[in-house]
């Protein structure tokens, strides 16, 4: 049997930004959306905080020292960095352009900061997509029974919270993630989208030069 043969035209690849205040959903999604949708591809960020349970070195961070993160960003190899909640948090930036280059699309889950800073470095091809709770009711609850904090840290999130879902015009797309799978597939039909723009082809693509 003949291997299937790839029809979809040359393009660039694509960067898709996944922001969302804490407790929105948004890492849930991001990770399930890394096996629901074929050929999109993690960036792994630095960061200088500790690893939470269930977290893997490499796979969901790459958790480094003060330190190193500030060599990383003095020698230019961060694509964007923020400082959150007393932590720092950055982006390669090797992975992300040669990605883009070879026409891989890979996905970025960053704080708002970060995601304002990709968007002024790689206007063309990034797409961006906020996540917002159904309710902030509802995400106090989540906060809540993920019972990590304590009641000064929740109260600080969500006054952060509230501030950061003020960012949301600034996005391409919005998704209110009340139902986790209605969310991906949301996510979904926005890559798919994204993946036809005629916009994104490369410039030596000619339909029907023969």
């Amino acid at each position: 049997m003949s291997e299937p043969v790839d029809l979809s035209p040359p393009r660039r690849g694509i960067i898709f930004i996944l922001s969302a205040p804490s407790g929105a959903g948004k890492t849930t999604i991001s990770r399930a959306a890394l096996k629901a949708i074929a050929g999109l591809a993690a960036s792994v960020s630095l960061t200088t905080r500790k690893p939470r349970d269930g977290e893997t070195e490499g796979i969901d961070y790459r958790f480094v020292s003060e330190d190193e993160f500030k060599r990383s960003l003095s020698l230019g190899d961060l694509a964007e960095w923020a400082r959150v909640f007393e932590s720092s948090y950055g982006t390669p930036r090797a992975p992300i352009e040669d990605a883009v280059a070879a026409g891989r699309d890979i996905l970025l889950d960053i704080d708002i900061q970060g995601a304002r800073q990709i968007r002024d470095k790689y206007r063309a091809d990034a797409v961006a997509i906020f996540v917002l709770p159904p309710s902030f009711i509802e995400l106090e609850g989540r906060l809540r029974r993920r019972a990590t904090e304590d009641e000064s840290k929740i109260q600080h999130r969500l006054e952060r919270a509230r501030e950061e879902a003020k960012a949301f015009p600034e996005y391409d797309y919005l998704i209110i993630n009340d139902d986790v799978s209605d969310s991906i597939a949301r996510l979904e039909a926005i890559v798919n989208a994204e993946r036809l723009k005629v916009s994104r082809l490369r410039n030596h693509f000619a339909p029907w030069k023969n």
